[in-house]
């Protein structure tokens, strides 16, 4: 799902290599270790082998800066930093409130707007996206992608549990091949951004609108029959303007307005304000044995808006504020008094949603997923369906982000952990399997 860069590559290499790379999220959290026999909600106890491996990172000058954060019950969350938020010499050091580009992390927010609307009944997980965008009503499936765009009528409507899912049959840059791929290149289907170099080649082709983007998408014939198989999407971009319709608002205000206003993330943005540039890190790609700079923090492609707010890979964040986003889901819809979710939304959201048949095998190489049938797929990000030795708890849901980030909540346990880098390729480094390995370790103890 994530492949090497160069900065050798041509423009549309790099628009379609680097870039695209951005835009993908690992599935979060593989454990290896031994795991304790009873899941309980964990003591206060020190997490001296998480904060070790944190270290590591910049001491190794394996990045200048990471940061984890990490809660249990509903104490307030531990806070692990190392380094600084840039190479540069000056640089700040990274805390909870360093900005960070969570990509793929977005998607369990869309995600949850969307399941917002379903309780209160202005959305139905299985109603036709057709519904809300009319271009999806008449979908066409490939007959032999490797071939052309022949397409055959689709014989299922893509409804809002596949959005969610990755079950649509939509295409992704990334994964896509063959006709298709360069299709979605022409029509500019790329919702994500990468650097000011990446972005001005792309805003030549792509939609200037949620609205647009979702029109054109729907005019693509699929990958596959809807709701007969996992394949990473931009579904989750698509349900964003499914949240835009149904709500009656733009996309960027109903989660202003519903999740990050309610629960003081007042750090979490589309387009980062130059009075907080200073906190935004400088994302690297390694290029062989060197990192170098893709999108340094001060001029970062952030600081401008993008061409629409993308519901897949576009906010950016902080530690602190996406540890309140899974701590609101820990408890099961509520914080500090503020419900935004009843329990058994919060519930149905992190649980197996796939159509039935439709397996979720684990994420692809290099996105730190874990392989085989332990996990099934909930709202917009990975769930396990069994306990994993010395690891997650059976429904413990999460995702991660294309830039190394990692973010789940352990619900039987009532923990939630947070990890913040931001290098590409995502996997340069084992810093997710490695992570949860040694946070679940540290509360065996």
């Amino acid at each position: 799902m994530m492949m090497e860069m160069s900065m050798a590559l041509t423009t549309r290499n790099l628009a379609f290599g680097t870039a695209l790379l951005a835009m993908t999220a690992g599935a979060a959290f593989a454990g290896e270790a031994q795991r304790q026999p009873t899941p309980t909600v964990m003591e206060r106890a020190p997490l001296t082998q998480s904060k070790a491996l944190i270290d590591s990172y910049p001491a190794t000058d394996k990045t200048p800066g990471v940061v984890a954060t990490v809660g249990r019950g509903d104490a307030a969350p531990t806070v692990i930093a190392a380094g600084m938020i840039a190479s540069d010499a000056g640089a700040a050091k990274a805390d909870e409130n360093s900005l960070w580009r969570v990509y793929s992390m977005t998607k369990p927010i869309t995600a949850m707007a969307a399941m917002m609307l379903i309780e209160q009944g202005k959305l139905k997980l299985d109603q036709p996206v057709s519904d809300f965008i009319p271009s999806f009503k008449n979908m066409t499936v490939l007959v032999d992608p490797t071939k052309d765009l022949t397409a055959r009528p689709a014989t299922t409507p893509i409804t809002v549990r596949h959005l969610m899912t990755h079950t649509a049959g939509l295409g992704y840059t990334i994964i896509t091949t063959g006709p298709l791929l360069k299709e979605y290149e022409r029509q500019g289907i790329t919702p994500f951004s990468a650097n000011e170099q990446v972005e001005a080649q792309l805003r030549l082709a792509r939609p200037k609108s949620l609205a647009e983007f979702a029109d054109r998408v729907g005019k693509l014939p699929l990958i596959a029959e809807p709701g007969t198989k996992w394949s990473y999407s931009i579904g989750l971009d698509v349900l964003g303007r499914v949240v835009e319709v149904a709500s009656g608002m733009p996309f960027e205000t109903y989660l202003q307005k519903h999740i990050f206003t309610p629960l003081k993330m007042n750090s979490s943005y589309f387009t980062v304000p130059g009075k907080d540039a200073a906190r935004l890190v400088t994302g690297y790609t390694w290029v062989g044995a060197n990192r170098v700079p893709l999108d340094p923090g001060a001029t970062s492609i952030f600081l401008k808006p993008p061409s629409f707010p993308y519901g897949g890979a576009g906010l950016v964040m902080s530690a602190h504020d996406y540890d309140r986003f899974l701590h609101m889901l820990q408890n099961g819809g509520t914080l500090d008094g503020k419900r935004l979710m009843k329990p058994a939304t919060v519930a149905l959201a992190m649980s197996n949603l796939l159509p039935e048949g439709v397996r979720y095998g684990g994420a692809v190489a290099n996105t730190g997923g874990a392989s085989g049938p332990m996990q099934g797929f909930g709202a917009g990000g990975s769930v396990y369906l069994v306990d994993i030795p010395g690891g997650p708890s059976k429904g413990t849901y999460g995702w991660g982000g294309a830039a190394g980030t990692i973010a789940w909540v352990d619900p039987v346990r009532k923990l939630r952990a947070t990890v913040m880098v931001n290098y590409l390729p995502g996997e340069k480094w084992p810093l997710r399997r490695d992570f949860t390995k040694a946070l679940y370790t540290d509360l065996a103890q």
